[in-house]
């Protein structure tokens, strides 16, 4: 019996290598359907910040997940925590090769790949940052318009971000606010229209555009970045603190994700961001009393443009920004109130 387990454990591993090489690799396990019934997802930018924890609570749902990705190999080691911490569901890695075909018969598709902004932007990195939006984007909208009818996921739930309203001290943007001028905000609108004028006239398919905001959690994003100056009692806002902080707890990012691939009421633009947004000063001041460190050590403004050049952007400007459109959705938010989300994450 030992023997002819072990046969069954080689020809099972045998059987997943040969997967791998074609670029599809499945781990699956028994799961009662989630509440609302089981979905099919394919997910790009599933290796990232909000992607690990997206596949995750899908999972933990009981729902069956195809990761498109550019690196199968890559994919599943950024996921593996995933799916220890969540053994139900189904995951499915899906190389470029075979992107469309495991878009056909999907629920829906949330596309949350895209060049990290957080960086120093030289004229090519400004390149890579729209064109891997871009790309990304219209060969998936591209699969979902080549399947048949009966079997067209129902929903493209596309990734962009606030940064398409500009910066700006004194105003306040709602998803029917115009779009900025900056650079980031011609990005932005390229990659909604993108998804948009490439499904506009497929039938059955809503486009929601997920306006992100600061996401909030320990391990990664702008908290994660934070936090070791903090703890080593160095802690202080970057630039003169006035700039707006529309965060949102990753927890919450994830729920309107998948409140976007659930409910018809949301189509279009969807700010991303908890309904009540903060100056850096606040946020700092905040963070500062959660971990009992002082909150004293500004970071001037010289120091990070000299760091990220144009890139300090990010960092040193920002937008307030209401979520009406989830609140109109009836999303409820776990996190309003960033003392209650700092409270959760770095308890």
């Amino acid at each position: 019996a030992a023997a002819a387990a072990a046969a069954a454990a080689g020809a099972t591993g045998a059987s997943r290598a040969r997967r791998a090489r074609a670029g599809v690799v499945r781990v699956t396990a028994s799961a009662e359907p989630g509440p609302g019934g089981r979905m099919t997802v394919a997910v790009s930018g599933a290796s990232g910040f909000v992607g690990t924890r997206l596949v995750a609570k899908l999972l933990a749902g009981g729902h069956e997940i195809r990761i498109l990705t550019r690196d199968v190999n890559s994919a599943r080691s950024a996921l593996r925590q995933s799916l220890a911490s969540s053994p139900s569901g189904t995951v499915t890695f899906v190389d470029p090769s075979q992107w469309s075909s495991a878009i056909v018969g999907c629920t829906g598709v949330v596309n949350l790949a895209g060049e990290p902004i957080s960086t120093r932007w030289s004229p090519s990195i400004k390149a890579e940052i729209m064109a891997s939006r871009i790309k990304a984007t219209k060969r998936i909208a591209d699969a979902i318009e080549g399947c048949a009818p009966e079997q067209r996921p129902s929903a493209l739930v596309n990734a962009s971000a606030i940064g398409y309203y500009g910066t700006s001290e004194t105003a306040t943007y709602d998803e029917t606010s115009p779009v900025g001028v900056d650079y980031l905000s011609r990005v932005c609108q390229a990659w909604e229209s993108t998804a948009e004028e490439s499904l506009r006239d497929v039938p059955g398919v809503r486009v929601v555009l997920l306006r992100l905001g600061i996401v909030l959690d320990r391990d990664g994003g702008a908290l994660g970045k934070m936090l070791p100056t903090f703890q080593l009692f160095a802690g202080g806002p970057m630039g003169d603190g006035q700039q707006w902080f529309s965060w949102v707890h990753r927890e919450d990012a994830v729920g309107i994700i998948i409140e976007a691939l659930t409910n018809p009421a949301l189509a279009g633009p969807v700010n991303v961001t908890a309904p009540n947004p903060v100056r850096m000063g606040e946020m700092c001041a905040s963070l500062g009393r959660t971990l009992g460190r002082p909150n004293w050590l500004p970071v001037p403004d010289f120091a990070i443009q000299a760091l990220l050049g144009e890139g300090a952007t990010v960092v040193l400007q920002g937008q307030k920004v209401q979520p009406v459109a989830a609140l109109n959705a009836g999303y409820k938010f776990k996190y309003e109130r960033l003392d209650d989300a700092l409270q959760n994450i770095l308890r």
